[in-house]
């Protein structure tokens, strides 16, 4: 399983920056869905944020979200996972 699911959409200029970071970073074990091909992770994200389609929201292997998260944030509850 996934460290995290990453769920973004292409067009989306928060997501294309969180990705870049991460791959800098060397953050890997995670994956990422496009909700506008997948209906059911577009209503997972819409759970996490209160009916909105925010992204990149952030689903970790404990079953909490994090919303457009900065680096140090991942990179801290990724560390308090493990």
């Amino acid at each position: 399983m996934a460290d995290f699911t990453m769920y973004s959409t292409t067009w989306c200029s928060y997501c294309k920056n969180l990705k870049r970071q991460l791959d800098k970073a060397e953050v890997t074990g995670y994956r990422e869905i496009n909700i506008e091909e997948d209906p059911a992770a577009a209503q997972r994200v819409e759970g996490f944020n209160g009916g909105n389609r925010t992204v990149p929201t952030l689903e970790f292997s404990d079953g909490s979200a994090l919303t457009n998260p900065s680096l140090a944030e991942v990179q801290e509850k990724l560390a308090s996972l493990s």
